[in-house]
């Protein structure tokens, strides 16, 4: 029987903690990333690398509140902190695993030609280092580098949080952030391949890191934190910066043997752009005004976010641009429809509902068959 303490502690968590409008975020974040894949050379905005930081420093705001907190009920309880480590990784498993290992297990069994060559590092969370060690992409799983950079930064950054002195954890946060940031330089300047400063998790820290500092001064300097979200000039001013930093994208010149690398593509570009998802999602945190809050707040916009993960997995196999043969089930669908309703050939914003409304229903399906009752296995191993 669990006892009161920890009844309490779960309740607080499902009343209060839940931050509506972070779902919202979620929304916005895997549209990005699906119409980055879904366009391809048709857009010229870094949607997908925006959609991609947005859910790191989500990821790490959100984790790292969950472990401060639970490792500050830890203390009053007085006992260690090996009781929250386990719940961690078995709450984490239980959302994260059993999708995606179908997912890939199916996609196995159907001879899915870059499924079946990089089996093993898929299934071991290291597709990621894969893509780096072979300088090529998976096809239409290439996404799935971003949910190894999470899987590898949960493994060791709870150990981080729960074991390190409390007083410490604002620097060690600063200490990932800039070591991440200084690695990215080292591999500009040793012309390591792009590759790496794009899929490799210690490249990606310093997204996790604004994140995880988000939550602490949420959980311990509140007042701060509030006076940090809610000015409009720094979120302002995130903007700027980071708008400023396509621009030089844009304009700086290339490195010998690559055009489109320069020191705003491959060392400022993932900073700046978390910086500003940083600003974002404290802002969605004590709240949005309108018009925003009706954006992020609408059942619909909350629904997608619920089912991200799955919107998020699927979107590639329904369709990419740079992957995707004609003879594939879901543009045969398409074309067929087109041949008798032509006007769908000359409409592409149906083509991409039509993408859209496929992988909503495929992650609808995955979301109650599979999550939704998986998921609520994780109120058996409290923090």
């Amino acid at each position: 029987m669990q006892s009161d303490a920890t009844q309490s502690l779960e309740s607080i968590q499902k009343q209060k903690n839940y931050l509506v409008q972070l779902d919202g975020l979620r929304f916005i974040a895997v549209t990005l990333v699906m119409l980055d894949h879904w366009l391809g050379e048709l857009n010229h905005l870094p949607l997908g690398y925006f959609g991609v930081n947005l859910f790191f420093v989500l990821s790490g705001f959100l984790i790292t509140r969950i472990l401060i907190t639970s490792k500050q009920h830890d203390e009053r309880l007085g006992r260690g902190h090996g009781h929250s480590l386990k719940a961690f990784f078995i709450r984490r498993s239980l959302r994260i695993f059993p999708i995606y290992y179908l997912t890939i297990i199916g996609l196995a069994i159907i001879n899915f030609q870059s499924v079946r060559m990089a089996f093993g590092w898929l299934m071991t969370y290291t597709q990621n280092i894969w893509i780096v060690a072979h300088q090529t992409w998976l096809g239409a799983i290439d996404h799935l580098w971003s949910l190894a950079v999470e899987e590898q930064f949960y493994i060791f950054f709870p150990f981080l949080v729960l074991f390190i002195p409390g007083r410490f954890l604002l620097r060690t946060l600063f200490v990932l952030i800039t070591a991440s940031f200084l690695l990215r330089v080292m591999l500009f300047v040793t012309q390591a391949p792009w590759m790496a400063q794009f899929v490799l998790m210690p490249t990606c820290l310093d997204a996790f890191g604004l994140g995880g500092i988000l939550a602490y001064l949420m959980v311990n300097q509140r007042e701060r934190f509030n006076k940090l979200v809610t000015s409009n000039w720094l979120l302002i001013l995130s903007f700027v910066l980071y708008a400023f930093n396509i621009y030089l994208m844009k304009i700086l010149p290339g490195t010998t043997g690559n055009a489109s690398r320069n020191m705003a593509t491959d060392i400022t570009d993932r900073f700046v752009t978390s910086l500003f998802c940083m600003f974002l999602i404290g802002r969605a945190v004590v709240g949005f005004g309108t018009p925003v809050k009706g954006l992020l707040t609408n059942r619909i916009s909350v629904y997608l976010g619920q089912i991200s993960y799955g919107l998020y997995l699927f979107h590639n196999l329904v369709f990419n641009y740079y992957h995707t043969q004609p003879t594939y089930i879901t543009l045969r669908v398409w074309n067929k429809a087109a041949t008798v309703l032509p006007f769908l050939a000359s409409t592409p914003i149906l083509k991409l509902c039509y993408f859209y409304g496929l992988t909503v229903l495929l992650a609808t399906l995955s979301w109650f068959l599979i999550e939704k009752p998986i998921n609520s296995l994780k109120d058996k191993f409290s923090y």
